[in-house]
């Protein structure tokens, strides 16, 4: 190899990036210490931008194309090395690659359930889960805010810090949401859900040069035992007429009960309906045999309120001319004193009293005297 080769193995002369992965988003042009000589070439590939970085400064950027690098097309980095007009020199440059396609890979979820107010159910905790899409939309200010000097940046270095801004744009998003519409028609919303994700979190990322084109919303569910409850409510509202229901499941469990060898219940159906064929049969051929129906039986009818029985009479005991008679009542000892027998002076008793007391003398039986006259006097 002659000097000539030797110098110029030096010096850079084609300056591109052909990419081979699917998740890189910066790409830094090996230089190893060669320097990229005036007039060297650059092509920049659609969805590529190309920054060249002197010193730790952003200079020139590169849109897709095809360049000879001179003085004119790299104005910032000429006026950072202070060169004159005219003047070609090789100089020393980092170059990034920056990818700026869509990133559509990138999965969400939220790892804790947000809880949310619903007017049916009241609080809820909601879960939910898709997919979200990212661009690079200002090269200079990812590189100087993300990227670093990291020779290759992988969109696994950005997506945690993507991934805590989607959490905590979510749970207001979602509290937001519940609030317009009842939470078991979300999937109904969840189109509107994602743009509306999408044009929060590309207004939050606009400060680091990226936005989110696409978010989309898989998902939104409710914990296991809401959905059970739900699915119970749901069984109910299918039915129907339970009543109707339980019937119908009895008689079907009895129809598999039948088929089901050894079980007994199909020899006992037979024979329940055999002998309800032979009674109809039967009845058939001896119309006159035919159980007659009994009349209708009569109402039983009001009976009157009985009247209480007679309150209990007085037994009273007379003893006259030694002998004790008795007993008698009111009505038979006013019979007595009509016959004579029975006089004031007459000893009477009843259960109560000490002892045998004239019959004059006792109150109770003054009034059987009243209207009786005394006895004659002697002629």
């Amino acid at each position: 190899m002659g000097l000539f080769d030797a110098i110029r193995g030096e010096f850079i002369d084609i300056i591109e990036w052909t990419d081979d992965s699917r998740d890189t988003i910066v790409w830094r042009f090996p230089r190893h210490d060669n320097e990229i000589k005036m007039g060297a070439r650059l092509t920049v590939r659609e969805s590529q931008i190309a920054v060249f970085v002197n010193e730790g400064r952003v200079a020139d950027v590169f849109a897709p194309g095809m360049y000879t690098l001179e003085t004119r097309n790299v104005p910032v980095l000429s006026t950072l090395k202070g060169w004159k007009h005219g003047f070609d020199s090789p100089f020393k440059a980092e170059v990034y690659f920056v990818n700026t396609r869509r990133f559509s890979d990138f999965k969400w979820g939220t790892q804790n359930p947000v809880m949310v107010r619903d007017p049916e159910f009241g609080p809820v905790r909601l879960r939910a889960f898709g997919g979200y899409s990212v661009r690079v939309v200002d090269p200079p200010r990812f590189i100087a805010e993300l990227v670093g000097t990291d020779p290759q940046f992988r969109t696994e270095e950005v997506e945690g810090y993507l991934r805590q801004m989607i959490v905590s744009r979510l749970g207001s998003a979602l509290a937001t949401a519940a609030r317009d519409v009842p939470v078991l028609e979300l999937a109904i919303h969840q189109h509107d859900l994602g743009q509306r994700m999408s044009a929060a979190l590309t207004q939050d990322m606009a400060s680091v040069g990226l936005e989110v084109p696409d978010f989309n919303v898989e998902s939104i569910s409710l914990p296991p035992e809401v959905e059970k409850a739900l699915d119970k409510r749901s069984q109910m509202g299918l039915l129907g007429d339970l009543d109707q229901y339980s019937k119908f499941q009895t008689a079907t469990a009895i129809g598999d009960a039948a088929k089901t060898p050894g079980s007994g219940m199909g020899e006992a159906m037979g024979m329940g309906m055999g002998l309800a064929a032979a009674q109809q049969m039967a009845q058939n051929m001896n119309p006159q045999t035919q159980p007659q129906q009994p009349p209708q039986a009569q109402a039983p009818q009001a009976q009157p309120a009985a009247a209480p029985p007679p309150l209990p009479q007085a037994e009273w005991f007379v003893g006259a001319d030694g002998q004790q008679t008795g007993p008698f009542d009111a009505n038979a000892l006013a019979q007595q004193v009509g016959g004579g027998r029975l006089t004031r002076d007459t000893l009477v008793w009843k259960a109560g009293m000490a002892q045998w007391t004239a019959a004059g003398q006792v109150p109770e039986l003054s009034g059987l005297f009243a209207a009786t006259p005394p006895p004659m006097p002697p002629a």
